[in-house]
């Protein structure tokens, strides 16, 4: 599995969705929600009476699905069955209603369209009713579903597969689903409810939860170590392209072919309701995979959307202005820890070699940053796992460049260079020269430009004691701090 995007370029990703068609084919229902106030008991049981106040109605499953593809700047199609009743009616004017959502529907006879009513007091809820139907489909029903996945196909970049167990994704449509849609080159999400996972055999992303992952094939799931077993167990039986396992509060975790694991978190964030943050994570990913991105960024921006959607009321979309400004806002928080200083960058550090990481270093003053700072932080990254940065403070940059120096303040120069994706920490040093830090921190590669030689490179001969190495970087011609402030002088 690739290294996913950084955190600074996870919101540029958001406009490579806008725009991409995703074909959502599943089982569709009519989601109800009933508010009211509970002020007393029910003198007839021990149930408390609701005073109703308010009802909502929302596409449900893989409405769901295709309202956050829509909410998220995407265009959907629903593909599904509904019965000839009048919860049909319902979801078909809601469809209609919603601008970028588009729908093939089959009418079954004899079908209970599917509706889920909850009701709700004070942002608890209270009790779920639901009317379903687990229907076996007849033949030319499934020659129905089929045809209308034919026609879809070739207007979509991405499939969605919303499976709630309810009939409309048979045996025979799955298969044909799944084989037209990699005829096509067009990625799968599949978000499974049967214990029988071998079905969905030949989609680019399976998305179970614990849950239902641990009982498919009877392994414990309760930690990173034990949810990477499982995974690597999962993906040799099954035929997958990746699997990416929703974790609750714990993130997501995602295996690739590869066998790679990565583990995805975000911050904390107050649940309010977790109905329906399946099906934005289904919805993200469909377009992700439909822009081009890898699984593990898809998987990155899934968890924040799923964020967002776990602190709504109900089965709530997520907006793709909304992502964008969380994002912004983690970019931030991120930018700020990445800030440190020499003791904690030494304990992170330890943390980092304990994983096999690669430790750089380079250093300087970083004032009025410009693209040969940047090239040489590129080249200083590949060559490592993880870069440091040392940083002189104001103080030293003055005795080293006068009192004209530095045109930022070291707060500024830190939170400019810690919001660069290549850099790992900043540390600010008081010192004329980086030496303490590099002996306490002992990096593996130092690296500096080529302006110098590695013996005039502080902390070479330290470095190369210990078995490390000493780069040097190539410069930008035509860039420097001095030659901009003379510009700007004149």
């Amino acid at each position: 599995m690739s290294d996913a995007i950084g955190t600074s370029y996870l919101g540029q990703a958001i406009d490579l969705l806008r725009g991409k068609r995703v074909l959502c084919v599943g089982d569709l229902m009519l989601d109800r929600f009933i508010y009211g106030d509970v002020e007393r008991m029910s003198p007839e049981a021990p149930i408390p009476v609701l005073s109703q106040t308010e009802e909502e109605q929302m596409l449900g499953a893989v409405g769901n699905v295709a309202r956050n593809v829509v909410a998220l700047g995407g265009v959907a199609t629903i593909i599904s069955i509904v019965g000839d009743d009048e919860p049909a009616g319902h979801l078909k004017r809601l469809i209609s209603e919603n601008e970028g959502l588009h729908a093939d529907l089959v009418t079954v006879s004899g079908l209970n369209s599917t509706v889920k009513t909850r009701y709700i007091s004070r942002g608890q809820q209270l009790l779920r009713a639901d009317v379903e139907d687990c229907v076996t489909l007849r033949e030319e029903d499934e020659n129905r579903l089929l045809d209308a996945i034919r026609s879809e196909l070739g207007h979509a970049d991405a499939v969605a597969i919303s499976d709630y167990a309810k009939g409309c994704l048979s045996t025979r449509i799955l298969r044909n689903l799944v084989d037209l849609a990699n005829e096509h080159n067009l990625p799968l999400v599949a978000d499974p409810k049967y214990r029988d996972l071998d079905r969905y055999n030949g989609v680019t992303i399976l998305k179970p939860n614990v849950k239902e992952l641990s009982e498919a094939f009877g392994l414990p799931c309760t930690d990173d170590e034990t949810a990477e077993q499982l995974l690597k167990h999962a993906m040799s039986a099954l035929r997958v392209g990746s699997i990416v396992l929703t974790r609750s509060d714990q993130g997501m975790s995602a295996i690739d072919g590869s066998g790679k694991v990565g583990h995805v978190r975000d911050r904390m964030t107050e649940v309010f309701d977790v109905s329906g943050a399946g099906d934005t994570a289904a919805a993200l990913m469909s377009l992700a995979l439909g822009a081009g991105l890898s699984t593990l960024d898809a998987t990155k921006l899934a968890n924040k959307a799923c964020r967002i959607a776990v602190s709504k009321q109900g089965t709530a979309v997520v907006y793709a202005d909304e992502l964008a400004q969380a994002i912004a806002t983690d970019q931030f928080r991120t930018t700020e820890q990445k800030i440190v200083s020499a003791h904690v960058a030494s304990d992170l550090v330890k943390k980092w070699r304990l994983r096999n990481n690669r430790i750089g270093f380079t250093n300087g003053c970083f004032d009025l940053l410009h693209a040969g700072h940047v090239s040489l932080l590129a080249q200083a990254k590949s060559e490592c796992d993880r870069l440091v940065v040392g940083l002189n403070t104001d103080a030293s940059v003055k005795r080293l460049k006068g009192e004209s120096r530095p045109i930022n303040n070291e707060t500024a120069r830190s939170i400019v260079l810690a919001s660069l994706a290549d850099v790992d920490l900043v540390v600010l040093f008081n010192e004329d020269t980086p030496m303490s830090l590099i002996e306490e921190l002992r990096p593996d590669v130092l690296v500096k430009g080529a302006d110098y030689t590695v013996e005039t490179v502080v902390g070479s001969d330290f470095v190369r004691s210990y078995g490390g190495t000493v780069k040097l970087a190539e410069l930008e011609e035509g860039h420097s701090t001095t030659r901009t402030i003379h510009k700007i002088q004149m």
